[in-house]
């Protein structure tokens, strides 16, 4: 049976270089993945800058803590502030008093010359004690270098699942087109005396020849390119200055082992398949596609299609929030792509009958489209792949930046905004500013909530157009607050306990006005009583109020509303695109290997029938033309279920912004989704007319 094996490996190189390439560079990218996010793990240990002469700093309030319930007893959970608060004064004339102290840069932190614990026990719980490198927590931003990998984090981890998805889709389709072609083989070697179990085995022996070599190889370029792709990152932006590889080895050991299980996954339905087909049959129907959509398959396909339909759904129903999370339009798409691409023999006959394409050659490309199933379905499915997930991740990035956009500039009656740091009031305007309101969510739980000040609640209810669903916004002051659906306690009238943004509280405030969730920036709402510490960031004028040379005097920047929305919400982050690109980028490079290495195969073994084409009298240019035809076809079938797909989720997305009383902006990148398919569609062409005019000479 080695013999046998090693045999066919170096008769069919060829049939095995597109498994090999796709599961080398899925291997290649995974360890490069896996490298880049085992250096995202851990931010670098910074000694203390900002007082690092002295032995101990004490450090004012920087988040709010609350007593909430867990289970039978009661915990402390804290919430971060948006500023430190600063020191006491009465516990830092005490610490002068004492001992020599130094200031850097603002009240809220000093360092004290003195012994650790005797300092700790004058503070009490009024301030915190830092020693050691916990003083670097008194830095400015400290947690700025592990804020800086969470997106880095969350962009490789998608890019690693995209991977490991495209690439067990295309070797696994690889492997069973090559199969399907080989059917002739298996009947001669079932005729000669080979056994079921002998011809699985034989398969499954090829398989993990290719998954070893390719893997192998894939870690070596997965190590080489690493390092590569931390300066991609650093120059996009993406990481930051200081990031760089680390010395993990876990990454190479997953990525080798998930190659060779990816491999050996992609060719047990195969081999099962050919292992139970018997001589006669395997020779009666080797021209002829019959089957083409096994129980098993058809099953697995339909589970997963209901499933990621059910899901988005069900999400839209109960939590259309959740729509708007980059990890609901990433994954959830994924499942409905993979169900349509598994029922893609079930579909392909139906919309290529449906085409009319003109003359005798489009007949006989719609003819023999329909007639080749496997062929079409192999060719549509990787093309289907990279348009859906194209249209649906920039799609839906793209819907829900254009929403918040749409959002804020309907949500305000002015003409005029200005918008920077600590503005001065300008009479007859409305001037707001950002804070923070801290509320428990049930009794287990300490939510912070972004609000906005606002000094003067007559000139705001002027102007704003917020979707209120209960209560009235002019009725704000300072005993009260404008909440969101969002708030468990929301009902007009009732009092709701928060502490404000300094951490001071609980005070109680009354409900005056509800409004929708929208996508998340609709409140809540208070006045600047109850936001010490903000200052005005945002002063908007309606068209007959101040002019823009009154409203200069402010000291910001002067747009109008259309303005200011394009340039506070823009439709993507650079940093989004360059991921998402990154993302495309990978199920791209897989779609062209697999394309082309389906069609090198499935023509090169279309001699017999195309030699019979010229018997009957079609030029050789005719018949490539044909051949091309077929590859065009198919590439236009995938594009239109890959384009199906997008519909659905972009759909549900539109459906679950309209529940949740936004503006619905659904955007579809059809810039991206040409250039994908229209790369597909000359891939599959050349690949398709090089063999053709080959085997017609």
């Amino acid at each position: 049976m080695l013999t046998v094996v090693l045999s066919g490996l170096r008769a069919r190189w060829a049939a095995f270089l597109g498994s090999f390439l796709a599961l080398a560079l899925g291997v290649g990218l995974l360890t490069t993945m896996g490298l880049g996010l085992a250096s995202t793990f851990d931010a670098p240990e910074r000694a203390p800058q900002r007082f690092a002469s002295a032995p101990v700093v004490v450090k004012g309030k920087d988040a709010v803590t609350v007593d909430v319930r867990r289970g039978p007893d009661t915990a402390s959970v804290s919430r971060p502030l948006d500023r430190p608060q600063p020191v006491d004064t009465e516990l830092l004339g005490e610490l002068k008093a004492r001992w020599t102290v130094t200031t850097a840069g603002g009240p809220d932190a000093v360092g004290v010359h003195g012994p650790a614990a005797e300092i700790r026990t004058l503070v009490g719980d009024r301030a915190q004690v830092l020693t050691g490198n916990e003083r670097r927590l008194a830095d400015p931003e400290p947690g700025r270098d592990a804020e800086a990998l969470v997106a880095l984090n969350s962009l490789l981890g998608t890019a690693g699942g995209v991977t490991t998805f495209v690439s067990v889709f295309v070797v696994a389709s690889t492997f069973a087109f090559a199969v399907a072609l080989r059917r002739r083989e298996f009947g001669l070697l079932r005729t000669a005396g080979a056994t079921p179990g002998q011809v699985r085995r034989m398969l499954l022996a090829e398989a993990a020849g290719v998954g070893v070599l390719a893997s192998a190889t894939g870690c070596s370029l997965g190590a080489w390119g690493a390092p590569w792709l931390a300066r991609v990152l650093v120059d996009g932006g993406l990481a930051p200055d200081w990031f760089t590889i680390g010395a993990a080895t876990w990454p190479l050991h997953a990525a080798f082992w998930t190659g060779v299980t990816v491999a050996l996954a992609g060719a047990v339905a195969a081999s099962r398949r050919a292992g139970k087909v018997g001589p006669t049959a395997a020779l009666r129907e080797a021209d002829v596609d019959t089957d083409v959509l096994p129980l098993g398959r058809a099953l697995l396909g339909t589970g997963l299609l209901l499933t990621g339909a059910g899901l988005l759904v069900w999400t839209c129903v109960t939590e259309p929030s959740e729509l708007l999370k980059r990890k609901t339009y990433t994954t959830v798409p994924m499942l409905l792509i993979t169900g349509v691409a598994l029922l893609a023999p079930l579909l392909v006959r139906p919309v290529a009958r449906a085409l009319r394409l003109p003359g005798a050659t489009g007949m006989l490309v719609r003819e023999n489209s329909a007639a080749a199933v496997r062929r079409t379905a192999a060719v549509a499915a990787p093309v289907l792949v990279t348009v859906a997930l194209a249209g649906s991740l920039l799609g839906s990035a793209t819907t829900v930046t254009s929403t918040k956009a749409a959002e804020a500039r309907e949500q305000t009656a002015a003409r005029w905004v200005v918008s920077g740091e600590d503005l001065r009031p300008v009479p007859g305007a409305s001037a707001t500013g950002a804070t923070s309101v801290f509320v428990r969510d049930g009794a287990e739980a300490l939510v912070k909530y972004g609000a906005r000040a606002v000094s003067d609640p007559a000139a705001f209810a002027d102007l704003a157009r917020l979707p209120v669903v209960a209560g009235d916004v002019r009725d704000l002051d300072d005993r009260s607050i404008v909440v969101d659906e969002e708030w468990e306690r929301r009902t007009v009238g009732e009092r709701v306990e928060v502490w404000l943004a300094d951490g001071s509280g609980p005070v109680r405030l009354r409900v005056v006005a509800v409004l929708a969730r929208g996508t998340g920036d609709n409140g809540p709402y208070v006045t600047r009583a109850n936001a010490p510490g903000a200052v005005v960031d945002r002063i908007e004028a309606e068209a007959v109020g101040p002019g823009p040379e009154a409203l200069a005097a402010a000291g910001g920047t002067v747009r109008t509303v259309e303005a200011w929305a394009a340039a506070t919400h823009p439709t993507t982050s650079r940093e989004t695109r360059l991921g998402l690109l990154l993302v495309l980028g990978i199920a791209l490079v897989y779609t062209v290997i697999a394309l082309a290495n389906t069609l090198l195969m499935a023509t090169s073994v279309r001699g017999e029938e195309l030699a019979s084409l010229r018997l009957a009298g079609a030029t050789r240019g005719q018949i490539v033309r044909v051949v091309t035809g077929e590859a065009a076809l198919a590439v236009a079938i995938g594009a239109f279920l890959g384009l199906a797909v997008t519909a659905v989720d972009l759909g549900v997305l539109g459906a679950g912004l309209a529940a949740l009383s936004a503006p619905v902006a659904l955007s579809v990148p059809w810039g991206a989704v040409g250039a994908a398919a229209g790369m597909c569609g000359a891939v599959a062409v050349a690949a398709s007319a090089l063999p053709a005019w080959r085997a017609t000479r």
